[in-house]
């Protein structure tokens, strides 16, 4: 494939075409006429030897190829609108963009609300948009962080990619106020009898990995994907959750739970800010970077009960 005689344009026809699937509404989507869109559909068609959109009775539907190059071609045009938007100097009391942050709801309640009001304060044209972590973060980190500008994620869940430290938290256990099994100390037996309330893939952690070498395997009878509810799911039933510290001391208070310490030596969390090497040298990535360092490195000890 030779990249120099392709027209980028091409992808930017591509995406509305496959997304509105009617030639007439891709074209008012991106500024083209009708006729204009169609020759664009046209070259499209003769490049992938495919019909990419096909008439089925008053409307067209996308071919086998076509619902294989939906996602591709919004991948390609989120990675080449970063690429082009890179800049050598970056003024944030003068500049307008949006950053895009991938995220669990405990890094947005711990962290993010604070980096949300240094940002508002420092950069008043800058806006930040939180996206809920995928499941799939681990099977396809690359993909992920090609089209956002970084990842907020503990480390030794992923490796690989550059990251930028911001803070430190240790893990903690949730149980009913009035649970009638656990008292003020939680046992390597309650741990495996009780029943669990996790968060999404839980062998992700390296907290929950730590559980099973020491020949515990968590008996996972309510799963979600938000660390913000584990509390609610907890009050009043025989569940226990992990959680990190300085969440359950936000949540506690609004929950009908107690907090207690692990049975044994919990593996340390620390919470990093990764990004695609693409991002490596754009001053704007790097003014995003340093402020979320700053803004993590103000951040209370972890180890206040």
């Amino acid at each position: 494939m030779n990249l120099s005689r392709l027209d980028l344009n091409l992808i930017v026809a591509l995406r509305a075409l496959l997304e509105e699937r009617n030639v007439t509404r891709a074209g008012q989507r991106v500024g083209l006429s009708q006729p204009a869109m169609s020759a664009a559909l046209a070259r499209l068609r003769r490049h992938f030897d495919d019909d990419l959109l096909a008439r089925v009775g008053g409307h067209y539907e996308l071919t086998a190829l076509g619902q294989v190059l939906i996602d591709r071609v919004s991948t390609a045009y989120d990675v080449l609108e970063r690429l082009f938007a890179s800049q050598a100097d970056f003024d944030p009391q003068r500049e307008s963009r949006e950053f895009k942050l991938v995220a669990s709801d405990y890094a947005v309640a711990v962290f993010g609300t604070e980096l949300a009001r240094v940002v508002h304060e420092e950069a008043p044209g800058i806006r930040l948009r939180f996206a809920q972590t995928p499941t799939t973060v681990v099977d396809a980190t690359d993909t992920l962080l090609s089209t956002t500008d970084g990842l907020l994620m503990p480390h030794g869940v992923i490796s690989d990619f550059p990251a930028t430290d911001l803070y430190d938290d240790r893990w903690v256990f949730l149980v009913a106020d009035d649970h009638p099994g656990v008292g003020e100390r939680l046992t390597r037996q309650d741990l495996a009898q009780l029943p669990w309330v996790t968060y999404q893939r839980t062998y992700d952690a390296p907290a929950v990995r730590q559980l099973g070498m020491l020949g515990v395997e968590p008996r996972v009878e309510v799963s979600v994907d938000s660390f913000q509810l584990l509390p609610l799911l907890v009050a009043g039933t025989h569940r226990i959750a992990l959680v990190q510290a300085r969440l359950a001391r936000l949540l506690a208070p609004i929950a009908a739970v107690r907090v207690l310490e692990p049975p044994y030596e919990a593996v340390p969390l620390r919470e990093a800010m990764w990004w695609h090497p693409v991002h490596t040298h754009d001053a704007a990535h790097i003014w995003l970077r340093e402020t979320a360092a700053r803004v993590g490195r103000r951040m209370p000890d972890a180890n206040e009960r």
